[in-house]
């Protein structure tokens, strides 16, 4: 039992398989199907040294046909020849026996023989008349030298017949034979064209057997036909560069169009020069070779279109643009010969331009708009890094992040223009990129708390990775956006546009520029508005933050005019008005550090909304005209009272602005007229305008006096407290924490006439 079970183990040896039978059953199918491949090439490569082999014979073939026609042609002239000595010795024979017949006639007639065999007429009668006729010679001879290609002479011999010969003149015998010579004559002529066309219609012809040939036709008065026989030879020949340059255009995507241009500009050229050489200045000439560069222009445009790369990449602009460059180049010397083609291929690559600008704006939008990643593949430059890098007040550097996609992204489209791409195409560009900035500015919009008057940007809020909640963050996004447009884009596109300026001034002054400089300040003026409208909602919400309790109550009312107040100081809501700039003023000076411009024009704007709002409010005005309230003069001193401390604190500030006092006055006058209305005379409540300027100077200084550590201890120490609610909402964000340490840091913006922070323009 023990060796059965040994046996069941391992198996006799018998039945192992052999190894080649392995090797003929698991044979893979990968191994069959090379070998079967190298069957097959060694098969081809068979045919294909037959092939050359045969190829090679029957070269040899031809060349040894060639010689045997060159032979051939040798032996036909001296066989020629040999006819033409064999028919002058058979002439003098004639004349030999003509003479002799004559002298022995003469000798019989003497000896008073009978008449002689045979006349001399008669033999004279028996010669081939024919051979005498001049016409017949000269078509024969026509005949030899069409079959020998000999053009030249045969040119020269139509040319001598139709001087001399009086019936190819058309005047003198009209018979019918002097009709079947000049049909014949013409007949030959018509061949002589033929084989010239012929000559000229060869694919390979040279230049100088293409000269000939065409001057041949011209003496035959086939100049029309000769002109366009030489424009096919040379279109031929700019088609044959072409589809040997074709292939190489996927090696060098960017810059196959100036390659391309300077095939197809410097054929136009040569083409232009030879046609002069060939048929002189006639003018029907001419206008035939400006319509055939014009078709060849149009030819050189579907060539770009279709070996350009995807429209939508970086690489399809750069080739646009070289596009643009060099073959406007190579037109603007076609001018010295005559032809102006640069409007021409302006309007014939407009479309394509415009398309390529469109598709790459449109990614470029894409990502900009993308702010759920970071795209490693996006150089880090220092250049936009600096700048924007010092707005980061979180860990989240998203909106730090998306400043520098922007800014690449705008570098990376300017780098691919040319000078005359640019000043051509430069207002379309400058159109794309407003509206690439106000994309971003849209984006900057849905960060910023608050409702936005665009119904569009209010469903997109929740798109936005990023939130400015805070004081400093939203100040952040306000300064980030502010150095993209004034130190980032502006001086980018200017040093763009300037090195179109410095092109134009070397050489392409007659080439008449699109992008004016008027286009180029309403560009500008398009950045700032849509700036101005992200810094107006920033100041809006932030007005209205302070305004509006958490309840929905407004602060600002006509209560707190209704009765007068014993002590001639500012009402609590604009003292509140004075801290809260006076705590934003702080933060702006670290978060906007260096943009003292950007804090003054803030500063104003805040105030100019806050009036605008009072001015604006009819809920506000309808508490003075309800009949129910009763009005005091103390009221209307108090209200004028708050507009001079209004204007008062940003004249303090640094900021004072034209506007912000006309508003002011508009306010005062407005409720002048109401309290009149109710019978108040104003005059009653009338103090001179120093007066409310010096009490709101002095307020002022008792705040400014009383803001210690915290800017609770004014409203303690001087009786100056806001109800609870007022206090609390300035809690609300953690920028408010900050503490207002002196006048400096509220008036850190510099001292000036108050404007909006517009481009320097060099121009101006």
């Amino acid at each position: 039992m023990e060796s059965s079970e040994e046996d069941d183990d391992f198996p006799s040896i018998e039945s192992i398989t052999p190894q080649t039978k392995i090797d003929s059953i698991y044979q893979s199918n990968t191994e069959k199907s090379i070998r079967k491949l190298c069957c097959e090439l060694l098969n081809l490569k068979d045919a294909v040294e037959y092939l050359c082999g045969d190829m090679r014979a029957k070269y040899l073939a031809f060349l040894r046909v060639s010689e045997e026609v060159i032979e051939m042609e040798h032996e036909l002239v001296e066989l020629r020849k040999h006819i033409s000595a064999q028919g002058i010795l058979v002439q003098d024979l004639i004349t030999g026996v003509c003479h002799e017949l004559k002298e022995w006639n003469q000798s019989n007639a003497d000896n008073g023989e009978a008449q002689p065999f045979l006349e001399i007429s008669e033999v004279e009668d028996s010669l081939p008349k024919e051979a005498e006729d001049p016409k017949m010679l000269f078509l024969e001879k026509i005949d030899v030298l069409l079959a020998e290609h000999k053009v030249e002479e045969a040119l020269e011999a139509f040319d001598a017949e139709e001087r001399n010969s009086v019936e190819l003149k058309g005047s003198g015998d009209t018979s019918s034979e002097a009709s079947s010579y000049k049909s014949a004559f013409l007949e030959r002529k018509a061949m002589l064209e033929d084989q010239l066309v012929e000559i000229c219609e060869q694919p390979l012809i040279g230049t100088a057997e293409l000269k000939n040939a065409l001057s041949a036709l011209i003496k035959l008065g086939k100049g029309p036909s000769a002109h366009q026989l030489f424009l096919k030879s040379y279109g031929l020949r700019l088609q044959r560069k072409v589809e040997v340059f074709l292939p190489s255009c996927s090696v060098c995507p960017r810059t196959f169009p100036a390659t391309l241009s300077r095939l197809v500009l410097s054929m136009i050229s040569l083409t232009t020069k030879d046609s002069g050489s060939i048929f002189g200045d006639n003018p029907i000439y001419t206008n035939r070779i400006v319509q055939w560069a014009e078709w060849e222009i149009e030819y050189f445009v579907r060539l770009v279109k279709e070996n350009a790369p995807s429209l939508e990449t970086v690489s399809a602009l750069h080739a646009a643009s070289v596009c643009v460059q060099d073959s406007l180049k190579y037109c603007s010397m076609l001018e010295s010969q005559g032809l102006k083609l640069s409007k021409l291929l302006l309007v014939l690559l407009q479309p394509y331009i415009e398309e390529v600008l469109e598709l790459n704006f449109r990614r470029a939008r894409k990502m900009v708009l993308d702010f759920t990643g970071v795209d490693e593949s996006m150089p880090s430059s220092p250049h936009f890094m600096s700048p924007l890098s010092a707005f980061a007040t979180s860990s989240d550097n998203s909106l730090i992040d998306s400043g520098i996609r922007f800014m690449y992204i705008i570098e990376d489209i300017l780098e691919q223009l040319t000078p005359l791409a640019v000043l051509h195409f430069g207002g379309n560009v400058l159109t794309r990129i407003s509206h690439l900035f106000d994309k971003y500015i849209d984006a900057l919009f849905r960060a910023l708390p608050g409702p936005s008057d665009d119904e569009n940007l209010t469903e997109l809020k929740e798109d936005v990775t990023f939130r400015a909640e805070t004081d400093s963050e939203q100040l952040a996004l306000l300064g980030l956006a502010f150095t993209i447009l004034d130190e980032l884009l502006h001086p980018m596109v200017m040093k763009v546009w300037s090195s179109k300026s410095e092109n134009q001034e070397e050489g392409n002054k007659n080439i008449i520029p699109n992008t004016s400089t008027t286009e180029l300040k309403e560009w500008k003026r398009h950045l700032q508005h849509s700036f101005d409208k992200l810094r107006d909602h920033f100041c809006r919400q932030y007005v209205l933050t302070f305004i509006y309790s958490g309840e929905g109550k407004t602060r600002l009312n006509a209560q707190i005019y209704l009765s007068g107040n014993g002590e001639p100081l500012p009402s609590l809501p604009f003292q509140a008005l004075f801290a809260k700039l006076q705590q934003l003023a702080t933060i702006a000076g670290d978060v906007l550090l260096g943009k003292e411009k950007l804090q003054k024009v803030l500063l104003a704007r805040l105030t100019e909304t806050v009036l605008m709002w009072l001015s604006n409010d009819q809920d506000f005005w309808a508490g003075f005209k309800d009949a129910s309230t009763q009005l005091q003069p103390l009221g209307l001193q108090q209200l004028v009272l708050d507009m001079h401390f209004t204007i008062e604190i940003a004249i303090f500030a640094g900021y004072h602005s034209r506007h912000v006092e006309q508003i002011a006055n508009d306010i005062i006058a407005q409720a002048k007229r109401i309290f009149s209305s109710r019978g108040i005379n104003p005059q009653r409540a009338r103090k001179s305008d120093e007066w409310f300027r010096e009490t709101a100077r002095i307020a002022i200084n008792k705040l400014m006096a009383a803001s210690g550590s915290d800017t609770s201890e004014i409203e303690e120490e001087h009786h100056l407290n806001l109800q609870d609610e007022m206090v609390s909402d300035s809690d609300d964000t953690a920028s408010s924490r900050s503490t207002v340490e002196s006048y400096e840091s509220f008036a850190s913006a510099i001292m000036g006439e108050l404007e909006s922070p517009n481009f320097t323009d060099p121009e101006a």
